[in-house]
């Protein structure tokens, strides 16, 4: 799965909406959506935001893990 398909997943499955998302990266809800559809790539520093968020491994949220697992603590 591709990191843009795995943040809208995540996103439907904790019944947010893109603007809250957006609200929460400081950016527009249109920049999100086309993050979401592919259109622009994300940046690394959101999708750490992401995952701390969501509580979801780094590898989980971009794709390169179908396992979910928790944000590292520290």
């Amino acid at each position: 799965m591709r990191y843009n398909e795995r943040i809208r997943e995540i996103r439907e499955d904790n019944f947010l909406t893109q603007q809250k998302i957006a609200d929460l990266l400081h950016i527009g809800q249109r920049t999100y959506s086309d993050y979401e559809s592919g259109k622009t790539r994300i940046p690394i520093d959101n999708l750490l935001i992401l995952a701390r968020f969501y509580n979801v491994s780094m590898d989980y949220i971009s794709g390169a893990s179908d396992v979910m697992t928790e944000y590292p603590k520290r």
